[in-house]
């Protein structure tokens, strides 16, 4: 029994005996009613404070998670940046850094409306513009009333399908933007070292304003995926898959960086400056993915649900890095690096969309074929010449894929119950196929959605930066200024004899005789 329930206990049966104790005499049943009415009052006061209390609990615990994605930011520019050569690293710094502005002011302006707002099945149409709808949030809906047990309002307004979370408006706004800005950043690694920086803007602000929510809003706002049983607990489709297809198709746009592959086709090494810088990024990532799943309960009311899907997100991980450094110490001869790291994050990925759904040994199993599938990709990619210098869409793609998938071949309906609150009652069979119908459905409209976008971009503005200024590296070309002092090539060693010096132009045959560079 809750505290409060104890507390009625005591006051209704108090309220009562004055009132029979005053039936005696006039005088006394008015002391009696004026009791009853201080009881009463105190009652009232007391429920609005508990309500109070429980919003500001939920609202902090919302908040602090969205601060956790929000700081992935710093992560996903580190792992970039560290992967990449050191003549692009302010560029690479600065793509993600103003990603997240451009995201806030797409998702304020439209993207938020499209997703979130009442509308058909296919995407909202009500309250599009700046967050201006009505709502009463963190009145909840009749069905989601257990939420808050305090509160007696009723939800009202045009964002009914996140009606199920007690927190104000603002606050669900800003967890759903720093999630939105994810999906622009996972873009930014795949096409690094041969963008326009402007073509990148231009694309972000498209990405989060339209693409985005309108998949977003099948699943999560109130659209055909999510009434018809698809399940994506925090975004291994809504995110990962819909940032990992618009990657895939700017890649595709821009094609391989200069002398990525020979003429016999095999890829030729350019290796990364910085490993130090990789490994702290996906470390962070790492800590903020335990803001990014279990955040996504956006209530702090359930610990046991919060406990669960952080142990199932961390087992994730640990088991993505392993099978990931086992499978490329077996392939590659080496425990590579860059392939734990990616293993890390593509369990993470993986366990995104399931968290929620499956047991903790289930969550394992599926961070182990993540790992196994990220360094698999990796080397199928580099085959047919997809050049994504830090495994994006590897990471991304494929494994956000693989979570949504997992999620029905996992599936068990009582954790859905007791943890998602959103059980289906599907076999696992018959999850699975929703899930996959769900995965196509997202795929299709997400890669036709980018090629289209990259080929405008590419043929009114330009996509791809000059030869000169790619040999040279976009740091000057594009931002003029390098992010060091000392003059690296490549990886950041010192230039050996014969290799211009950094932030001088090279030409196509100077580039053969040197793959660091």
């Amino acid at each position: 029994m809750t505290s409060i329930a104890r507390t009625t206990r005591g006051l209704v049966p108090g309220a009562l005996a004055l009132a029979l104790a005053g039936l005696a005499t006039p005088a006394g049943a008015e002391e009696a009613a004026a009791a009853a009415s201080i009881t009463a009052d105190a009652w009232r006061s007391m429920i609005d404070n508990s309500s109070a209390l429980r919003i500001g609990v939920d609202t902090v615990w919302v908040l602090v998670c969205a601060m956790l994605v929000f700081w992935m930011n710093a992560g996903f520019a580190l792992v970039e940046s560290g992967l990449c050569r050191a003549k692009n690293t302010t560029n690479i710094l600065a793509k993600n850094f103003i990603v997240f502005a451009a995201s806030t002011i797409s998702f304020w302006v439209l993207g938020w409306g499209l997703m979130f707002g009442d509308g058909t099945g296919f995407v909202g149409t009500q309250g599009l513009f700046f967050v201006s709808g009505a709502d009463n949030s963190p009145a909840l809906g009749e069905s989601y009333a257990a939420m808050n047990p305090f509160s007696t309002a009723t939800y009202e307004g045009v964002y009914s399908a996140i009606n199920w979370t007690p927190v104000p408006l603002w606050a669900k706004f800003f967890f759903q933007l720093v999630f939105a800005g994810t999906a622009a950043t996972i873009v930014s690694g795949a096409v690094a070292e041969r963008i326009k920086f402007k073509s990148f803007l231009v694309f972000s602000f498209i990405l989060v304003a339209f693409m985005y929510p309108v998949t977003g809003h099948w699943i999560w706002g109130g659209g055909f995926l999510g009434a018809n049983d698809f399940r994506d607990f925090a975004g291994s489709s809504v995110v990962h898959s819909v940032g990992g297809w618009a990657a895939l198709a700017g890649v595709l746009v821009l094609g391989p960086r200069l002398g990525r592959y020979g003429k016999d086709g095999k890829p030729r090494p350019m290796p990364g400056h910085s490993m130090t810088s990789a490994a702290l990024g996906v470390l962070i990532l790492w800590l903020g993915w335990f803001g990014f799943n279990p955040g996504s309960t956006m209530s702090a009311g359930n610990g046991a649900a919060i406990s669960h899907i952080l142990v199932a997100t961390n087992m994730a991980a640990a088991t993505g890095a392993l099978s990931a450094m086992m499978t490329a110490w077996m392939l590659l001869g080496k425990p590579d690096l860059s392939m734990i790291l990616n293993g890390c994050l593509a369990g993470l990925v993986a366990v995104t969309a399931p968290c929620a759904f499956v047991s903790v040994g289930s969550a394992a199993v599926i961070g182990l074929v993540g790992g196994v599938l990220v360094v698999l990709a990796v080397l199928a990619f580099d085959r047919v010449r997809v050049d994504d210098p830090v495994g994006a869409v590897s990471v991304h793609l494929v494994n956000g894929i693989w979570g949504t998938l997992a999620l029905g071949l996992f599936y068990d309906n009582q954790i859905a119950t007791d943890v998602a609150g959103l059980a289906t009652g599907l076999s696992r069979a018959a999850q699975f196929f929703v899930q996959l119908k769900g995965v196509l459905y997202v795929g299709a409209f997400t890669l036709v959605g980018s090629l289209a976008v990259w080929y405008a971009i590419a043929l009114t503005m330009g996509i791809r930066v000059s030869p000169e200024e790619e040999m040279e590296g976009l740091d000057i070309g594009e931002h003029g200024m390098h992010a060091y002092d000392i003059p690296p090539v490549g990886g950041g060693d010192p230039a050996p004899a014969g290799v211009p010096a950094y932030g001088m132009a090279m030409s196509t045959s100077t580039l053969a005789t040197s793959e660091r560079v």
